[in-house]
């Protein structure tokens, strides 16, 4: 697996028309990467391309949450249930470190609903989908032990079970890189304009490079379509419009201020909705909201006033003594998710099963879920493979290689499994750069200067928001998007990226912009408690 540096993206494009591509997949998030490594591994000369970034969009702004959909047995979902309980045991088992179990716990309360029983009979069918059995309830003594500073009144214990939790935006480039050390070419910011037609069936796609705006016509026998909520836009007019973008919205607080071990869910009193507040990479996640999003697709969503009164009334619900505002949050972020459905009912009540659409010569995937990502690009590779007289089994072959058996002086364990989980086949050249440049990390952050120098150089960095939001999550889980290290960040990976300083300079302002108006607080957001609830 050659270099993957903006060296090698300038050589490759100017390559790309030659090649007899079998499938082109448009999209780099978790659909676009699987389905990629899938073909990849398959034997099958394979391109992606990512108008962005890799994870741009909902797949770096999901809700972090590797899960079985447990109120999707509710409502009779049971198969999407079964499948994504055991494709989370399968990324638990291969990718430890990335994706990593969590505990969960509902709170519950006299007159409440759900009630112990009710939840507990939920779970065991949980449970029994998974093939092994992991809830328990513990009474409210246990439950405060668990959970201080939970809402006292009324409380009668609490049920226990477990899923698991990712960095959605690493999980995305790891499954990209295995996808490639099998073959495959992956290139960011290369939109997809158009689709080439010969006798009715799709042949190719009009491309242009979003960088420096040369235009590209690539030719394929299959295409693949995993554009999340933008799937839509390379149909016909004729199919019209069968998707419901569905807006999730979180609030990062630092740990510290709302210190909790495990997820605590529980149901919003504003609209009878599950919450979370969970801890992820040091820090404390609020979420998440599930409203119609009407806004510009091709502008990233954002969090709304009304969305961080919402979670901070539920902060406030669960945690009254914490007195979470407005002015305690890090950062914030707002992912759309691609639901398909006629936009009726409430947007909780709607499906997360996939779709497949069919033309001749392409396959569009939308809906689906982060956890089932395997399973659904096995499906769409299936219907490619009929078009091509092909077949695909699911051998159940593993979605990562193991990780190189490697010490690296300076980490302890802990560091180390992290280190693995999120680079995999990399392990070598960080282990080098840890040699180089130490085991410090950012901040009160577990990110490496190590890692923010690998992603520099190694992992296809356009933008300074790439780096900083997708590569690494440090403009999450440093205050003001990490404007205080922004001069340290420079030295290191300024060099690494080639860039001149005026396009430091630029590349600073922008990210410095787009952070305050995609990932902070509005200004009229509310900074007291004071009827919230």
């Amino acid at each position: 697996m050659t270099a993957w540096n903006a060296h090698w993206r300038d050589a490759t494009l100017a390559t790309l028309a030659a090649q007899p591509w079998d499938l082109i997949v448009i999209g780099g998030g978790i659909s676009g990467a699987g389905i990629l490594r899938e073909a990849a591994r398959r034997g099958w000369r394979c391109l992606l391309l990512e108008q962005r970034d890799f994870a741009w969009g909902t797949s770096s702004r999901s809700s972090k949450m590797v899960h079985g959909g447990l109120r999707y047995i509710a409502s009779g979902q049971w198969r999407l249930t079964r499948d994504s309980v055991r494709e989370r045991q399968r990324l638990l088992d291969e990718a430890p470190g990335l994706v990593d179990a969590m505990g969960f716990v509902m709170p519950h309360y006299r007159g409440a609903f759900p009630g112990p029983r009710v939840f507990g009979g939920l779970l065991t069918v949980y449970d029994a989908l998974a093939g092994r059995r992991n809830h328990r309830f513990v009474s409210a003594p246990q439950l405060h032990f668990l959970a201080p500073g939970v809402k006292a009144p009324g409380l009668l214990g609490g049920s226990c079970f477990v899923d698991a939790l990712t960095d959605d935006a690493r999980l995305v480039m790891r499954v990209l890189a295995e996808a490639r050390a099998d073959g495959a070419c992956v290139v960011n910011g290369v939109q997809v304009t158009g689709l080439l037609r010969e006798n009715g069936r799709v042949c190719g796609v009009q491309a242009q490079d979003s960088e420096s705006g040369a235009a590209l016509t690539l030719g394929c026998r299959m295409l693949a379509v995993a554009t999340g909520a933008w799937a839509e836009r390379l149909r016909p007019p004729s199919a019209g419009s069968q998707l419901r973008p569905l807006r999730g919205s979180h609030l990062l607080v630092p740990g510290w201020r709302l210190p909790v071990a495990q997820a605590l869910s529980f149901i919003h009193a504003q609209d009878r909705r599950p919450v979370f507040v969970f801890p992820w990479e040091g820090a404390t996640v609020i979420g998440t909201t599930d409203l119609d999003h009407r806004e510009d697709l091709d502008q990233s969503a954002s969090i709304s006033t009304d969305e961080v009164q919402y979670l901070l009334a539920a902060c406030a619900q669960q945690f009254p003594q914490a007195r979470v505002t407005a002015q305690d949050v890090l950062s914030t972020w707002s992912g759309v998710r691609p639901v398909v459905g006629s936009g009726a009912g409430k947007p909780s009540n709607a499906t997360r099963e996939h779709v497949l659409w069919r033309e001749p010569g392409c396959v569009t995937l939308a809906g689906g879920k982060l956890t089932t990502f395997r399973p659904q690009a096995i499906e769409v590779l299936r219907a490619c493979a009929e078009e091509l007289g092909r077949s695909v089994e699911d051998n159940g072959a593993p979605v990562f290689a193991p990780v190189p058996a490697l010490e690296i002086p300076g980490l302890n364990p802990s560091q180390w499994r992290r280190l693995a989980g999120r680079h995999g086949r990399d392990l070598p050249r960080l282990a080098q750069l840890v040699a180089q440049l130490g085991s410090d990390t950012v901040g009160a952050t577990a990110t490496l200067w190590a890692e923010l120098a690998f992603a520099a150089e190694q992992e296809l960095v356009l933008h300074l928001d790439d780096l900083l939001l997708r590569r690494t999550r440090l403009g999450l889980l440093l205050a003001d998007g990490g404007a205080a290290y922004l001069g340290q960040i420079r030295l290191l990976c300024q060099p690494r990226l080639g860039w001149n300083d005026g396009r430091w300079a630029d590349e600073e302002q922008r990210y410095r912009a787009l952070w305050r108006r995609y990932h902070g607080v509005p200004a009229d957001a509310p900074l007291s408690t004071t009827d919230l609830l």
